[in-house]
């Protein structure tokens, strides 16, 4: 696969159709034939695909054109497909993280706080909003 560094969250799909090598309507097609590869649309309407798509694409490329499976076949064989795409890890994020983290421990130390379990809930929020990225 295709090592894809995280340059930009979403791409346009004649950007996609340029980094894997596949025609638009290919694009188009696959995408009503798989439905793991199912790219969100912007306000416009064009269809903007994540790092995720991208490598469903290539692995779909992979069983098609490479390892010369049917679509059925390659179906079959993508519903148990994980793509791996690395999380984006920055100190931004670390750093938000460590400050929420100070002011949930600063705060639960105070006996009587009416939003300690507030800051516990949005430390763990945060948590997972910054595990999604």
């Amino acid at each position: 696969m295709k090592d894809l560094s995280i340059k930009k969250l979403y791409y346009s799909i004649s950007e996609v159709s340029k980094i894997t090598d596949i025609e638009q309507y290919v694009l188009r097609y696959w995408e009503t034939e798989f439905e793991e590869l199912n790219p969100q649309k912007n306000r416009a309407g064009n269809r903007i695909f994540t790092n995720k798509d991208i490598q469903i694409i290539l692995y779909i490329k992979s069983l098609l054109r490479e390892k010369k499976y049917t679509i059925e076949g390659a179906k079959k064989i993508l519903a148990d497909f994980k793509p791996e795409i690395a999380p984006i890890k920055t100190e931004f994020h670390n750093s938000i993280v460590a400050d929420v983290d100070v002011i949930v421990q600063t705060e639960i130390r105070k006996e009587k706080n009416p939003i300690k379990k507030d800051l516990e809930d949005l430390k763990e929020f945060l948590e997972y909003l910054l595990s999604k990225l």
